[in-house]
This record gives structure tokens, C-alpha cells and sequence, in this order.
């Protein structure tokens, strides 16, 4: 949970520090700007909320691996959240405003989050988590998600060096094999789940391990 809450923390912050003009920049997913993922992390912070204040008294069916969705095609742009979350980032015009959102119910999430039961059951899109498995869960997300932000934004702060080891691990996890030593949590992170694609030489230096990807989460 601690781990959470520095890579969320870490994120805020490099939002935060963003000048206007990156808003307008493309993010590292696919068919976003930036100003769009900021207004999906503000999505994101409602669903921590919902989730930490919906207990179960239900066994867990999840854990903060299986909690996810694992397909091998990236979005293709037409889903109805997605284009929802687009026009909603426009809609907001001064980033400024964005900004104020995200830091208002992100911190509320971040609060919420350090209060929690890691032992308490939480029950979300008709799965069962405990609390704990729930937010390290989202520490995946949220360092995928820094990695998106800064893709195109030269000299952007990196997420916490502890976020990636643990994101990579649980990605290696999901994969069911583990990417190249030589290469760095950003770029197993990156090529794992399709954020970009793998040169010839690192191709090799996937062996079997290529075929099973990208490892698209939702």
C-alpha cells in the first residue's frame, strides 16, 4: 500500500508539473493526448474511491495479477469510454482546470487509500479483492501510466525505480516468463505491453516469449 501511494504521489506530481503546451502533446497511448490520459487518471481516481468504499463480505476471486484483462489487441480507438474520455479533456479547455481536478480527487484517493484495511474485501467490476491486492494492483497502473504521460515530454521525472521493479515483475508474472535482464523496467514495461515494439535484436532477445505479445491490460 505504501508502494501505492508513492507511485500515485509521484504521478500527481509530475502532472502537476507539466506546462500548458505539453497538454497538447501526444501521450504514450495510442490515439491520446496527454490532456486526455490526465482527464482518464481523474476516471481512475474515482473508480479508488468507489472501489475503497464498496466492502463485501465475499471471498476474493482476484488478486493484483489476475485482476486484469490480458488481450493481444491494442484499443482500436472506438470504445465508448474512450471517445467519452476524449471529448470530456476538451471540454475543460485550460489545463489549469485539469489539473485542479486531477490534484482535488486524486489527493482524496491517495487519503483514502493510506486509511484503508489492506485486509478488507472490496468488490469492483464483479471481482473481489482484498484492499491490499486491489491498490498493488494499481501500482502497475499508475507507473504504466507516468511512463504515458512522459512518453513524448523531454526531461519528465521517471516513476519511482520501486514502481517499475514491482510493475515489471508483475507484468513478468502475467507473461509467465521474464523479459531480458539487460533490459530496463521502461522498456520491458514498454514492449510488454505493446507501448512500442520491439527492434530485431530485441525480438531475439525475447526467444518464445515474443509470441505472447503485446500483453494488452484492461
Amino acid at each position: 500500500m505504501d508502494l501505492f501511494s508513492r507511485s500515485w504521489a509521484a504521478l500527481l506530481t509530475a502532472v502537476g508539473a507539466l506546462p500548458d503546451e505539453d497538454f497538447a502533446r501526444p501521450s504514450g497511448c495510442a490515439g491520446w493526448l496527454v490532456r486526455d490520459l490526465v482527464c482518464h487518471l481523474v476516471i481512475d481516481a474515482q473508480d479508488v474511491l468507489i472501489t475503497l468504499v464498496t466492502p463485501t463480505a465475499a471471498e476474493p476471486t482476484r488478486t493484483a495479477v489476475t485482476y486484469w484483462n490480458v488481450t493481444g489487441t491494442p484499443p482500436a480507438g472506438d470504445d465508448p469510454l474512450d471517445a467519452l474520455t476524449v471529448r470530456l479533456a476538451a471540454a475543460y479547455e485550460e489545463p489549469r482546470l485539469l489539473k485542479f481536478h486531477l490534484d482535488d480527487v486524486g489527493s482524496a484517493a491517495g487519503r483514502a487509500a493510506e486509511l484503508a484495511d489492506p485486509d478488507q474485501r472490496v468488490s469492483t467490476q464483479d471481482m473481489v479483492l482484498t484492499v491490499g491486492d486491489y491498490l498493488s494492483a494499481y501500482v502497475l497502473e499508475w507507473t504504466l501510466h507516468h511512463l504515458d504521460l512522459i512518453a513524448h515530454v523531454p526531461g519528465a521525472a521517471q516513476p519511482p525505480a520501486e514502481g517499475l521493479a514491482r510493475s515489471r515483475a508483475m507484468l513478468e508474472e502475467i507473461a509467465g516468463a521474464s523479459f531480458p535482464g539487460a533490459w530496463s523496467d521502461q522498456d520491458a514495461l514498454r514492449i510488454g505491453t505493446g507501448r512500442r515494439a520491439p527492434t530485431d535484436t530485441e525480438r531475439i532477445q525475447l526467444g518464445a516469449l515474443a509470441s505472447k505479445l503485446p500483453l494488452v491490460l484492461g
